[in-house]
Formats: structure tokens, sequence, C-alpha cells
């Protein structure tokens, strides 16, 4: 992989050439997009949330001259439908909907990139179709483990106190106990007043947690559960998406087996992988990131050329628009352009 190039901050703005939206079953139909250069190299965009959703500037992390982007909003997310959506809703049918998307758009290989709860998709699906993968490209990593579920639940309190405490004090006392599962109940009941509310709160706690500086969020007042709608309704149903399916993956343990990930590497023997960490990650802690890159080295020790490009990018946080992870970024993907 060529690194002598330096990588640009972003790539100009691109429109898709093409958009479309692919019934996968169970009610399920899912908004796609491709940018770029139609014969180009396949890259497949994988959001983070689960539930966030894609947005236009995520094409900019790809030269368009080199790489035909396929962007997608999974299950509930985005701009697919319904939105919001957990029934039939589970790491296995999303996986099962990279498939049918790849054999939709005519791709037989792609480059896999994918940020967050992004690189826990990328991986998984490449222990089940490695042969469909080229390579991966993955941000802040998250093995989906107990540990980093109750990290986001509880322990983010010790670096950002009075957002957890925020985050917490919206509930009710009698529910602040087992605040996953109060939430829980909230964002799936189907009444707007209280899974409104209970979104704007479990996205505020996420966003001003993911930058290493405060972004402008940090200043709004936290909602409480009393909080009325009134001319909130739009925004807060905006953070849905996100809130909802996050709770829904988090109540289940992600629909994975405990160590699913690293106890199946080895099935990614030889497979290009480039891990970029911002150090100073709190919602998913470098931890992961440097047992994901341990665990490779292992998997590949012999097989030259195959260990990780594992970046640590020290002055970021969770972010992949942050400067030093989009760059980072970026220039990973540009040294994929070499394979």
């Amino acid at each position: 992989m060529d690194a002598t190039v330096k990588s640009p901050d972003f790539y100009p703005d691109t429109r898709p050439y093409d958009t479309g939206r692919l019934d996968v079953g169970d009610g399920h139909k899912l908004y796609f997009e491709q940018s770029g250069n139609p014969d180009g190299v396949a890259v497949l965009f994988l959001h983070g949330g689960p539930g966030s959703g894609c947005s236009p500037q995520q094409r900019r992390f790809f030269d368009p001259a080199h790489y035909r982007a396929i962007l997608f909003d999974q299950r509930g997310a985005g701009l697919s439908t319904p939105y919001a959506g957990t029934d039939a809703n589970t790491t296995e049918h999303l996986v099962g909907d990279i498939e049918r998307l790849r054999d939709h758009l005519n791709i037989k290989t792609w480059l896999v990139f994918g940020g967050s709860w992004g690189s826990t998709l990328a991986l998984v699906y490449a222990i089940a179709h490695r042969d469909r993968c080229r390579g991966l490209v993955l941000r802040g990593i998250f093995l989906a483990s107990p540990a980093e579920l109750d990290w986001f639940m509880t322990g983010m309190a010790r670096i950002f106190p009075e957002a957890h405490r925020n985050f917490i004090n919206f509930l009710p006392p009698d529910e602040r106990p087992d605040p996953l599962g109060a939430y829980h109940r909230r964002l799936m009941d189907p009444d707007p007043d209280l899974h409104l509310p209970a979104a704007a709160a479990w996205g505020r706690y996420e966003s001003v947690c993911s930058t290493l500086r405060p972004g402008p969020g940090a200043a709004t007042p936290a909602p409480t559960h009393e909080t009325p709608i009134g001319g909130n309704r739009q925004r807060w149903k905006s953070m849905l998406g996100i809130a909802r399916i996050e709770a829904h993956y988090f109540a289940s343990g992600m629909f994975l087996e405990e160590n699913y990930i690293l106890d199946n590497l080895d099935r990614l023997a030889g497979l290009p992988v480039a891990i970029v960490q911002g150090r100073y990650d709190m919602v998913c802690p470098i931890a992961s990131a440097d047992e994901l890159a341990r665990r490779l080295n292992t998997v590949n020790s012999g097989d030259e050329g195959a260990a990780p490009d594992y970046t640590i990018v020290d002055d970021a946080g969770h972010s992949a628009m942050e400067p030093g992870i989009r760059q980072a970024l970026i220039a990973a993907c540009d040294k994929f352009r070499t394979l």
C-alpha cells in the first residue's frame, strides 16, 4: 500500500449517480446510493449506531476518481423504512442485507469501511463473507462485549460526570437503578410523549461524549422526562432512530455471542486491515482497538505484510469528523487504492 502521496482533508463533495430502495423482506426497504466512479473499485460504507444513518459528508472519505462508493442506511435508520423499526432488526439481518445489496449491485468484492458500530458490523460481515472483502478500514473499534456496553451506560461517568448525571437524571428516581431497561421501555413505547424526550436525552449523552472538545450540543439544556415536546418534535424525532435501535441492540447483547469477533479472527487471516483510533475515544475506548490489533497480529504471524495498519490519533476522541481521525481515514483509503 503506497503511502507516499499526501491525502487531502476530505475529497470534494459528489452527488450520487444512482439511488434506490432495496426490499430486503420483513417489511424493510433500505435506501442506498452510489457515487464516485461507476467503473471504480467498490467500497461499502457502514454507518454507526446502530441506527445513525448516513450523511452526504461521508462520501468524501473516498477518492471519487478511484472508488465506486456505496452508502446505505441500515434497517430502521436514515431514509430506510420503517424509520426506527426494530422488528426483524438484528446483526444477522444486517449481515444478510449487505450480501443482498452486493448481489443487487452485481459487485464481486469490495473494500468495507466502518466506524464504531460500523466497525463491529464490518468485522462480523468479513468473518461470514471473507471472500467478498478486499480489505477493511475500521475506526473507533467496538467489539460488542458486555464490558463495552457497561462502559457506555455507566463507565463514561468517570470522564463525563455531568453528561452522565444528566443522562441518568432524565429518568424518574424509581427507574434510575436500571437505566438501560428504563430507556429501552421508554424508547419502545409508541407514545411520542414518552419516546421522543428519551431519544433526545440518549442522543445528547452520546453526542457530548463523542468529541475531544465539546461540540455546540453540550450547551443545550438537558431534557428530563417532564420536558414538554413543544417545538422540539422534529429535532427529537431525528434522534429516535439511533436511540431506539441502539437500546434495542444493547438490551440484546448486540445479537452476538460473547467474544464472537475475537474468537473468529482466524477467518480473517491475510485480509488487509487498517485501524484508526482516537487516543481519547470515550465512547469506544482504545483498549478494544489495541486488543483487535494485537489479535490480528497473532492471527497473521508469519504472513508477511498482513499485520494491521494501526493508527492512533493522539488529539482525537470518537467522532469520525475530528480532523485527525478523518485525515487518517482518508489516508487509509488512499493506501488501499494500490491493492
